[in-house]
């Protein structure tokens, strides 16, 4: 039963987050395709807007359909976590938690069963069991791991600051113009999921999680 309910749990999380990827890309589903997300992208500060806005839907789908199919475990839970942390912060940062108030409920409860199914592992009925296909635990670790240094490392600046530029040729301009932190994460989430794909797969493993 606990695989069971495993694989109801990554079914819909992670079919429902690869349907908001298609939308991004291809308008899928009712969705805006990559020049309406761009739109919205831009509305909410993350430029370039477009490269980003396929980059989103890329890691959502890419994400989303490895959690599904419970393939190259963890990769896909730890993938479909970024484009939530940049959801909640840039849409949903300044409003009540609550949905029916416009904030992060959603984005919340992906990424703690994101987080859930990464810990737990995709159970036996997983295309992980079925091809005895086991994704390294360090190298997971690694891409968590890289998360919050990059993101310590850098600054961004939202909409809401445009107005206010300093001189240009200051030492503000010039730290302004270091990577966005919600670039970064995108940029983490499609590396993390390059890596994951390419990773060396040990078979015949044991899955993690009976």
């Amino acid at each position: 039963m606990t695989s069971f309910a495993l694989l109801l749990l990554r079914a819909v999380t992670g079919g429902f987050l690869a349907g908001h990827g298609a939308q991004k890309l291809f308008g899928a589903f009712g969705g805006r395709g990559p020049e309406g997300t761009a739109r919205n992208f831009e509305k909410i500060g993350i430029e370039p807007a477009r490269k980003w806005a396929v980059i989103a839907g890329a890691t959502e789908l890419t994400g989303g359909a490895l959690t599904a199919l419970g393939l190259l475990s963890p990769a896909g839970p730890v993938v479909s976590i970024a484009p939530m942390i940049v959801a909640w912060r840039k849409q949903h940062g300044d409003k009540p938690i609550w949905v029916n108030q416009g904030g992060a409920e959603l984005p919340a409860t992906n990424i703690a069963i994101a987080s859930a199914l990464a810990l737990a592992g995709p159970g036996a009925l997983s295309f992980d069991r079925l091809f005895g296909v086991r994704m390294p635990w360090w190298l997971s670790c690694l891409v968590i791991a890289a998360c919050p240094r990059r993101r310590d490392r850098t600054r961004g600046r939202h909409p809401r600051d445009r107005g206010r530029d300093p001189p240009r040729g200051s030492a503000a301009v010039r730290r302004g113009s270091r990577a966005d932190p919600d670039r970064v994460i995108a940029q983490i989430a499609s590396s993390s999921c390059s890596v994951g794909t390419g990773a060396v797969c040990v078979r015949g493993g044991r899955s993690r999680n009976s």
